[in-house]
């Protein structure tokens, strides 16, 4: 564990910055927002990371209360990270960065690695809203299974501030699929509310900020099948 690091200064921005400034552990956030995961897939999933600084961020974010670590039962029998409530909190800090970044997003890079699932989060924004009666913030909630060409994820509209702890099984790619996570790599677990299915194109249009979910489906560029409430209010929109 790195000695900690301290502004020393009497502000709460400088605090929050004590705790999570450090590169890559906002990263870190957004993959254990998708529920806990073994320490071989966070380093998977966090191309560039080296094993010496990802297990450093670990051990930091334990320390502050952001993160912690537990063994499955058996058959697992793993050893998993997994936000507490404290670090859960966060995902409106890191929806608003990954609003504000939406203008330097631009054309991928040939160096920028991609994961489907880094996709939830903008698409999770993109969802909250729709079907919203006039004058409220708040639109259809449920799970949702969005199906790109690199693969699946799910994500859970609604699911807001709550505390992201899962206690399920671990599937193959590290995730435990709890229900409070806000979103999940793979298929969704049980019958979604939402089928989404599109390219990426189109998914990275709409995390760029310059497409909509509703006008992507009215253009035919996503298809909707499902017989939830968010289902109808995307057709509908």
């Amino acid at each position: 564990m790195s000695p900690r690091r301290s502004y020393d200064q009497y502000c709460s921005a400088a605090r929050a910055l004590d705790a999570v400034g450090d590169r890559w552990t906002l990263l870190i956030v957004r993959e254990l927002l998708a529920g806990p995961r073994r320490y071989t897939d966070l380093h998977a999933d966090l191309p560039g990371v080296s094993t010496d600084v990802l297990a450093s961020r670990l051990k930091d974010m334990e320390r502050d209360g952001l993160a912690t670590r537990r063994r499955l039962p058996p058959p697992g029998a793993a050893y998993v990270y997994e936000l507490t409530s404290r670090g859960s909190e966060l995902l409106p800090v890191l929806q608003a960065l990954g609003a504000w970044g939406q203008a330097a997003l631009g054309e991928r890079r040939p160096t920028d690695a991609v994961r489907a699932h880094w996709f939830a989060l903008p698409l999770l924004r993109a969802l909250e809203g729709v079907g919203a009666g006039e004058g409220t913030g708040e639109g259809e909630g449920g799970l949702v299974e969005v199906r790109l060409e690199e693969g699946r994820f799910h994500l859970r509209v609604g699911a807001g501030n709550e505390a992201v702890h899962g206690s399920g099984p671990v599937h193959g790619n590290g995730s435990v699929h709890g229900n409070g996570s806000v979103y999940g790599d793979g298929p969704a677990p049980g019958v979604p509310d939402v089928t989404l299915v599109l390219d990426t194109g189109t998914c990275t249009a709409i995390s760029r900020g310059e497409s909509t979910v509703a006008e992507a489906v009215r253009d035919g560029r996503v298809a909707v099948s499902g017989d939830g409430t968010l289902a109808k209010a995307l057709r509908e929109a």
